[in-house]
């Protein structure tokens, strides 16, 4: 008897097996309830562990030794991947407390100290609160004394302006500018340590007038001098502000509109880099300086951005060196001192004198109740402004943008910590 097929299916089919062609027409088919769970399930747990392994974005310190920061200023700048997230300025590292210290000097005294402030800033430092104890004790000084402090100011800016256009050069990677900046800069140097006896802390301002007239064969010196400073400012404008390089990094980059400046209280260069036609030279409350008995230009430009702040330097440069040829054109004779007494004793009162310094508008608050020497004094320095901004500004640009417009802001640190 022949044994019964086992193969056969329960149907009496053939014994062939179909268990591939079954496991291809399951793979084709929707997948059931069970398997989305199943599927559902590992993509969460995959998410759980990304969660889980997911790390925060970087912190990048910029300083407080940077070239950028133009002392010892720290920037505290969370990134996200090469974008700023959040940046935050960390003043104070050069704070060498200059308002307290002038409460123990005599009036005379306190230009020593002030000099040194913005340090690049020369004969400016002195100006407004020299002009604050002449409006206390109700001096002024003579008309020949005030031209020539107006020319000294303007001299004093173009040496800082001339210093901070060259090194905006080096944050973008160009070191000629800043060796011609100090190449050039240096007629200007000469004319006011031939006038002052010192190159950076001339302490050559005096209540009521100034301590000494100018040297015999200054003057034309001097316009030769302003002659050197605008072939410096066509060189650079071709050499760098020509640049594609320099254009690149700089237009559209770190742009301040008119009322988040003026909010902050940005000042100088940098609000008029936003279009803000202000200057206290012009615009402000007499004050000693003989800005309106000549023919001048307030520059701005409409763009905000860091090109548009460099670009109003160049032209502030270039209208200084006018401003001085006109001054000194029309310089009156006469005496350069008032009467005042040898003993300076500031009579009791207050006063508030701003002035349109190098970095912008700084003033001096002063307080006398009748002594030798300051009650209080409050320093309106223009870098800790213009510095306030930064965290507003610099929150979303690419870390090189930082380098680029930390360099077009223009700051000092001794004028951001006094």
């Amino acid at each position: 008897m022949t044994a019964p097929d086992t193969t056969a299916g329960p149907e009496g089919s053939s014994g062939v097996d179909n268990t591939a062609a079954s496991d291809t027409t399951a793979g084709l088919a929707e997948p059931s309830d069970a398997e989305k769970l199943r599927y559902i399930s590992q993509q969460a747990a995959d998410a759980r562990v990304n969660v889980e392994i997911e790390t925060e974005g970087m912190t990048l310190n910029i300083g407080p030794q940077h070239p950028a920061t133009h002392g010892t200023l720290r920037i505290i700048a969370k990134l996200d991947g090469e974008q700023v997230v959040a940046a935050e300025p960390v003043m104070g590292y050069m704070h060498r407390g200059y308002e307290k210290l002038a409460e123990v000097r005599t009036y005379p005294q306190v230009t020593t100290l002030v000099n040194r402030i913005d340090w690049v800033g020369s004969f400016a430092n002195e100006t407004p609160f020299i002009l604050a104890a002449e409006k206390l004790m109700e001096v002024e000084a003579p008309l020949r004394a005030q031209y020539i402090r107006t020319v000294l100011h303007e001299l004093s800016r173009i040496a800082n302006v001339m210093l901070g256009i060259g090194d905006m050069g080096v944050q973008v990677g160009a070191v000629t500018p800043i060796f011609f900046a100090f190449r050039d800069r240096e007629y200007v140097l000469n004319q006011i340590e031939a006038v002052t006896g010192g190159r950076f802390h001339p302490n050559f301002d005096r209540i009521g007038g100034l301590k000494d007239d100018l040297p015999a064969g200054w003057i034309q010196n001097t316009k030769n001098a302003m002659s050197k400073v605008r072939d410096f400012c066509d060189q650079i404008e071709e050499l760098m502000y020509g640049n594609e390089i320099f254009q690149a990094r700089t237009r559209g980059i770190g742009i301040i509109p008119k009322d988040i400046g003026l909010a902050y209280g940005v000042s100088g260069v940098n609000i008029r880099g936003s279009g803000v036609d202000w200057d206290v030279r012009r615009d402000g409350l007499p004050n000693g300086l003989v800005y309106d008995q000549v023919d001048w230009k307030v520059w701005t430009h409409p763009d905000g951005d860091s090109y548009s702040r460099m670009w109003v330097r160049l032209q502030e440069v270039r209208e200084g060196t006018k401003i001085i040829d006109q001054l000194l054109d029309n310089i009156p004779s006469g005496p350069i001192m008032a009467k005042v007494p040898r003993i300076i004793k500031v009579p009791a009162g207050e006063a508030y004198v701003e002035t349109e310094n190098p970095l912008g508008v700084m003033g001096y608050y002063v307080i006398s109740k009748g002594d030798l020497n300051p009650f209080r004094v409050k320093i309106r320095s223009a870098s800790f402004n213009n510095v306030s901004i930064t965290p507003w500004l610099l929150k979303g640009v690419y870390v090189p943008d930082i380098i680029t417009i930390l360099g077009s802001l223009y700051f000092i640190l001794g004028d951001i910590d006094r």
